[in-house]
């Protein structure tokens, strides 16, 4: 169950709110968890004892760790810590990453990252230990960001768990921000999406270098829609709740270097390693040299995170030697000029979101031919105006995504979203998503691979 779909939108959705609203204050958390459960029974039932498991282990970990015992006796704690840590990420290796289990279960990555980072602020004393297990269920499992994020600190719901309210204006604003997201997916995403179907289905050794750039630009415009969609949706969701989600993207196309990329992009995921992983090793603070290697650290973890496969390591190299140039000598290039750094970002990045999706290596280099017939072979293209019929085909499609991919559109829409004017735009996504949820196949977001 998506929530680009009628099943979620007009059957769970509606009757979920209902009973969630009309329950007692002090009731909601157990139904948002029992929900959420539900939720994920639904998409994946075999592995919702391995959730609830997860939920059973770390809610009684840190409550011994943070035992008046345990405090005292500082070793103990540590070991504690230790053992809890591997537990989480030696589940998370045994699905992801050792071959021995088939299936990966929805959203493994997600919540893992999600309950590490609860265990580790509380072993460093930022928060509380949680003592209610169903406030800690909810937290982990809480079903508008528990497939694909965004990764939310429990720090950032901790208060609201404890109690909120839902205030008419608050749903008000989370279902407009809900039908956006829905449409950012079903209107942008999956329409442009096509292009890169079609580019696959023709083959890399038959398509024009024309065709390939257009493939590049259509899967990277198609991978922001669907994943800032879903983050979208997610919020909205999360407000019609009571709950503050916290941003996943800023318009990452926007940027002037790669860095700036990723500070735009899959934000509460940078924010981890960046947290977690990077600060702690001594970040930028020790050295050229050890930047370098604490950046070779995050990446590489950052590329496993999304998959074994050799694509991604390629991914995560490309990624890492570029931040590497920006920080030795690029960066002061790209800030003197206005235009410079926002064609670099837009050359490179379609490069790497290549590597990111082809998993054949061997298709992988030849696409790069294809982009770059002077590398290597080029072979016979079947169309060499291929181009020209996918360009004015999808035209519309690309000047949309262009135009939404910038502050423009969002700009606009604070503006207007308490008149009229607002609530009409409103109305035509929904309008439009509904069609297109109707006329096509319904295409799962993205993320949920990871």
């Amino acid at each position: 169950m998506v929530f680009s779909s009628f099943e979620f939108l007009f059957r769970f959705l509606p009757f979920f709110l209902i009973i969630y609203y009309i329950a007692p204050r002090k009731c909601k958390n157990h139904i948002l968890f029992a929900g959420s459960i539900i939720f994920y029974a639904v998409g994946d039932a075999e592995y919702v004892l391995l959730l609830l498991w997860c939920v059973l282990v770390n809610y009684l970990a840190v409550r011994v760790m943070g035992g008046a015992a345990v405090k005292e006796r500082t070793g103990w704690k540590k070991l504690l810590f230790i053992l809890t840590l591997c537990y989480d990420f030696g589940v998370l290796f045994l699905y992801k990453y050792s071959g021995i289990v088939g299936e990966l279960p929805l959203g493994i990555s997600f919540y893992t990252f999600q309950i590490a980072a609860y265990v580790i602020d509380v072993y460093r004393g930022r928060i509380p230990v949680e003592k209610s297990f169903v406030r800690l269920g909810t937290y982990l499992t809480m079903f508008p960001q528990l497939i694909s994020g965004p990764i939310v600190n429990y720090s950032e719901v901790r208060l609201a768990l404890g109690q909120r309210r839902v205030m008419p204006e608050d749903f008000e604003d989370g279902l407009k921000t809900l039908i956006i997201g829905l449409g950012a997916k079903v209107i942008i995403a999956d329409r442009i999406g096509i292009l890169w179907n079609n580019v696959q289905m023709i083959g890399f050794d038959s398509i024009s270098t024309q065709l390939a750039w257009l493939g590049a630009a259509a899967y990277s415009l198609q991978l922001y829609f669907d994943f800032a969609g879903y983050s979208m949706m997610a919020m909205g969701l999360g407000k019609m709740l009571g709950f503050q989600i916290p941003a996943n993207f800023r318009q990452p196309y926007m940027s002037k270097s790669v860095s700036e990329f990723w500070r735009r992009w899959h934000i509460t995921l940078g924010r981890w390693f960046r947290e977690y992983v990077y600060i702690p090793l001594g970040g930028n603070r020790k050295g050229r040299a050890r930047t370098f290697l604490n950046l070779l650290v995050v990446w590489s973890l950052t590329a496993l995170w999304h998959g074994a496969e050799s694509n991604y390591l390629i991914w995560g190299a490309m990624l890492l030697f570029l931040l590497v140039i920006e920080k030795l000598f690029l960066q002061p290039c790209l800030e003197r000029s206005r235009v410079l750094g926002h064609v670099y970002v837009l050359f490179v990045i379609p490069l790497t979101w290549m590597a990111f999706a082809i998993t054949d290596i061997g298709q992988l280099g030849l696409y790069f031919t294809r982009l770059f017939p002077f590398a290597g072979q080029m072979g016979n293209t079947i169309n060499a105006l291929d181009y020209v019929r996918y360009g004015k085909e999808f035209l519309p499609l690309f000047l949309l995504g262009i135009l939404f991919a910038t502050p423009i559109p969002a700009t606009f829409y604070q503006r207007v979203k308490e008149k009229w004017l607002g609530s009409i735009a409103v109305v035509v996504i929904l309008m439009l998503s509904m069609y297109y949820l109707a006329v096509s196949v319904n295409n799962p977001f993205m993320y949920f691979n990871f």
